[in-house]
């Protein structure tokens, strides 16, 4: 192992680093390897997985919040925290493997002393006898939430015998069956289904938080406040915490309920450390960080401005981190290693010994590749593997190299392809690399550079069908038998075999078990306050039966209107070659595999010579847009006109400039027409639509009056359609009438939806992200003037915007106000739907030119904005804004390739109703790109 001697790791690629660190860990029982962000440890974890499946290898992860934040850490990150710092504690003095994967922030933050981590857990397995009450007490002493369903880390749901529980850690919950107060059975389940998954022998039951809420821990808690801040009156943390009560934050007083905080260098006694390149810098820029959160706290102390009735007194940093000279102290005196790429001056050139890139080496044309692996092939210098993202790219990779005369062999692990060289693997790298025993060759070092999505793991979406989505007490329907009350999850035991069923109350208290194998059976019921129906009575058949006429009437209806379209005759349009193909050109971005696919369906639907009418429906910010350009251009060109319908002035005047600025050049005459359009220009622009002269027309609902009219109209083009009226949506079936249509949406009223679902209307699906792009970070918090602070700054030295919603006019004078007080050097402007147009388009020119950092708005924003610079939006009085007003506002950021940053503020004291809670945390939760379709699901 000579190679480590000089502990400076030169010329290390990413994906050689998890071969290193296998070596590493056959001289310690214990390694820690820290890198810049978690977004690397993904990564990192994944090869190793690849390169040393025995390795046990844990992950210390940062908090998802800033220093001295209001709002909590999500559950999932605290669950994975306190596994690792418990698997650290109990295997303290054993010598199992064990190799740490942290960052800065991980390395900086104090955690509980490591007695509390052998203390506080409880091991369940089948035999063990607890009583209920034993049980019931562990879990509210740790922090596990009662609910009716289970679905995220750290809830539990009692029902009888069975006990529904989210360990911290574990990547499914599971379900105990007891007999009495012994364990009968644990088995696993899908949180989204509800459904079992498999038996397992045991479980450890750990805190959900890294602390807990005892007696003993809240007088310690009072103690030590009280010590540090004289003061306490009025003091809601303070008053809360005194009554058992959990508030939302309080992790980031950790130290006051513990005796003793160590760091995690007190868990890793006799470890070997290793640092990846620009690691220091990272650690020393948190640590700046931390200095900067804890002063704007103490400042804010001074100004009023800063915080609405509900302070906060700052813990001493010195209480709650180390410092990044602690660090250093910490690790004098142990093996250390940092890695980089680069040889560092007057040292021997160690490249070929530590992984040497490939990419240094490799030539331009892929076939010289070949030629140079085939070299090292036939003398037997190394062994050569292959990697690929993914099974297509493998194959391709394969032929090319077949007609070469290399073979290669299709290996499933890296032990196997290493053995069977030259191999091909499906594995992440994307670099290659020259090792001292073999050559790692990735699809980007032959076919280019590519950005390879790495998917993440998301729970079962099918809001639809889910029994997730089903709370106690909710009002269900049975195909057969009608409304019932849904009143949980049962076993029974039948013909030998146990089921899992859904019970359901009907009139009268007669109870009917669904197996969960059969939840296609029921649907929620809209309302919840309607009576039960008698199970046994005809009354839900008749009730049936007539709702059933009248749907045929309406359908009846609706197909007389598809089929009428479909009868109609069209001029077939054709993409006109060369020309089309230079106007797709001017897309400035990679189109994603869903865009493509439904700009083809377009050009079938347009070439067939039938009246087109299809529901595109995309995410915000997923690629709509280029799509309606590509349908107007083809129409346009085919001598149609073209009318583009928006609901708001602002998207109108967006619009009309994206399309102006990609039509520039083209014989296509565009015009705009809203309320931000002169009389004299209207009525200019309604003479050249009745004469032709104007191809395409872009514009509210002024579009829809009854004094316009079109020479030649051939495609209409419905932008957010979810907000337009019944009035509205009466004109455009008149204008629809034998014509193309095309209705865009991120969000579908439920009536489009099912058209669309039922197959009356055509229904493209553009659910893939465009490529780098992020899903935007949500946060719900009481209102906080540091907080607010912070994140206008943050997004002002990255050189950004920011959007401030507000739900009425009355807020905005306020909140202008306060944002003045807070940040004087940031300029902030004002927009809202009764300012005149004119000053309107002014305010919004000039934002998009930079000229203010912060739009002062209501939610004139929501549709349709695209503005890159923009990727914080802070939305005053979240819980007054719908579900889907909420998704949409969230969805004008994060449209970059920027990080984008979503803060819902609440008032403080105020108690939300159940439903804006509801809607607060789906919005939290519902974090995933694409998320737009599942949230229609939900609401139909």
């Amino acid at each position: 192992m000579s190679v480590f001697k000089n502990k400076d790791l030169c010329g290390i690629q990413e994906g050689y680093q998890a071969f290193v660190l296998k070596k590493l860990m056959r001289m310690n029982n214990r390694h820690c390897h820290i890198v810049p962000t978690d977004v690397q440890i993904v990564f990192l974890k994944e090869v190793l997985s690849l390169v040393a499946p025995d390795l046990k290898v844990v992950v210390l992860p940062e908090w998802d919040t800033v220093p001295y934040d209001r709002v909590s850490p999500r559950l999932d990150i605290e669950g994975e925290r306190i596994e690792t710092l418990s698997i650290l504690a109990r295997n303290f003095d054993l010598d199992e493997k064990i190799l740490v994967l942290t960052t800065p922030a991980g390395l900086l933050q104090k955690v509980p002393d490591i007695s509390f981590f052998k203390d506080a857990y409880l091991e369940l397995k089948e035999g063990t006898e607890i009583p209920f009450e034993v049980l019931q007490k562990f879990l509210h002493k740790n922090s596990y939430k009662n609910v009716n369903t289970v679905i995220s880390t750290g809830e539990y749901a009692l029902r009888g015998g069975l006990l529904d529980i989210f360990p911290a850690g574990l990547e499914y919950p599971v379900r105990l069956d007891f007999f009495g107060d012994e364990v009968d059975s644990i088995k696993s389940f899908d949180p989204a289904t509800q459904r079992t998954l498999k038996t397992i022998s045991s479980i450890v039951l750990k805190p959900v938080r890294e602390f807990q809420l005892t007696p003993e821990s809240i007088s310690l808690f009072r103690t030590k406040y009280r010590a540090l801040f004289s003061n306490t009156i009025n003091d809601y943390l303070y008053e809360q915490v005194s009554d058992g009560v959990f508030v939302d934050g309080l992790e980031h007083f950790l130290p006051l309920f513990h005796e003793k905080m160590v760091s995690i260098f007190d868990y890793l006694k006799g470890a070997s450390f290793s640092f990846e390149f620009q690691t220091q810098k990272a650690l020393e820029a948190k640590e700046e960080q931390i200095d900067e959160y804890y002063q704007a706290r103490l400042s804010a102390l001074e100004n009023e401005a800063l915080f609405i009735e509900q302070k906060y007194n700052p813990i001493p940093k010195e209480l709650m981190f180390i410092s990044s000279k602690e660090v250093l102290s910490h690790l004098e005196g142990t093996d250390f290693y940092t890695f980089s790429p680069f040889d560092e001056p007057g040292k021997e050139n160690m490249k070929s010994k530590k992984g040497k890139s490939f990419v240094d080496v490799r030539l331009q044309d892929p076939m010289h590749v070949f030629d140079e692996v085939s070299s090292f092939q036939k003398n037997a210098q190394k062994k050569v593997i292959f990697t690929a993202s993914s099974f297509g790219a493998g194959q391709r990779i394969i032929s090319l190299l077949r007609d070469k005369g290399v073979v290669l062999f299709e290996a499933q692990n890296f032990i196997e392809a290493l053995k069977k060289a030259p191999s091909m693997l499906i594995a992440p790298f994307e670099t290659g690399f020259e090792a001292p025993d073999f050559i790692l060759i990735t699809e980007t070092d032959i076919l280019g550079e590519r950005i390879i999505r790495r998917p993440k793991k998301t729970k079962n979406a099918n809001f639809i069908q889910d029994v997730s989505t089903l709370n106690i007490d909710d009002l269900v329907v049975h195909q057969t038998h009608g409304v019932g009350r849904y009143t949980g999850l049962v076993q029974l035991e039948i013909n030998g075999a146990v089921h899992d069923c859904l019970c359901l109350i009907y009139d009268g208290g007669d109870k009917l078990f669904i197996p969960a194998t059969n939840i296609e059976v029921l649907s929620k019921y809209g309302s919840q306050n309607t009576a039960l129906d008698h199970l046994g009575s005809t009354s839900f058949i008749a009730r049936k039966n007539k709702v059933k006429k009248d749907l045929l009437a309406m359908a009846e209806k609706l197909i007389e209107t598809a089929s009428l379209r479909h009868m109609n005759s069209q001029d077939r349009i054709l993409a006109p070659h060369g020309i089309y193909q230079e106007f797709c050109a001017r897309f400035p971005y990679v189109e994603t595999e869903d865009q493509l696919r439904t700009i083809q369906e377009i050009e079938t639907d347009l070439a067939q010579g039938k009246p087109m009418d299809r529901l595109v429906c995309g995410d915000v910010g997923f690629g709509k847009t280029e799509i309606a350009l590509r349908t107007a251009f083809l129409c346009a060109m085919a001598g149609r006109q073209v009318a583009v319908i928006v609901p708001t002035t602002l998207l109108a005047l967006q619009h009309f400039e994206t399309f102006k600025k990609r039509f520039n050049g083209f014989p296509i005459r565009i015009n705009a027409l809203s309320r931000l359009t002169g009389s004299q220009k209207a009525k200019q622009i309604r003479q050249e639509l009745e004469t032709g002269i104007t191809d395409i027309v872009i514009g509210t609902h002024a579009v829809l009056s009854k004094n316009i009219k079109f020479k030649n109209l051939g495609l209409v083009i419905v932008d957010e359609e979810q907000h337009f009226g019944v009035k509205h949506k009466e004109r455009l079936k008149e204008l629809q009438k034998g014509v193309h249509v095309l209705t865009l949406t991120a969000t579908p009223i439920p009536r489009t939806l099912q058209l669309s679902l039922s197959g009356v209307r055509s229904l493209s699906v553009i659910a893939t992200p465009p490529v780098d792009r992020l899903a935007v970070k949500t946060f719900v918090t009481p209102f906080d003037g540091v907080i607010i602070k912070e994140a206008i700054l943050r997004e002002y030295f990255r050189g950004g915007q920011t959007f401030y919603v507000c739900p009425r006019i009355s807020d905005m004078p306020e909140i202008r106000q306060i944002l003045t007080k807070l940040l004087p050097e940031i300029k902030v402007v004002e927009a809202h739907g009764q300012m005149p147009a004119k000053q309107l388009e002014e305010i919004m020119k000039d934002f998009s030119l930079h000229k203010y950092d912060v739009l002062l708005a209501t939610s004139i924003i929501e549709s349709g904005l695209d503005m890159p610079s923009v990727n914080t939006i802070i939305i005053h009085k979240a819980d007054m804004f719908g579900l889907s007003a909420l998704y949409q506002m969230r969805g004008r950021v994060g449209r970059g390739k920027l990080k984008a940053y979503a803060y819902l503020v609440t008032p403080p004291f105020k108690k939300l109703s159940d439903t804006a809670q509801k809607r607060l945390t789906v919005m939290q939760n519902l974090d995933s790109l694409g998320a737009g379709f599942t949230l229609a699901s939900h609401d139909l």
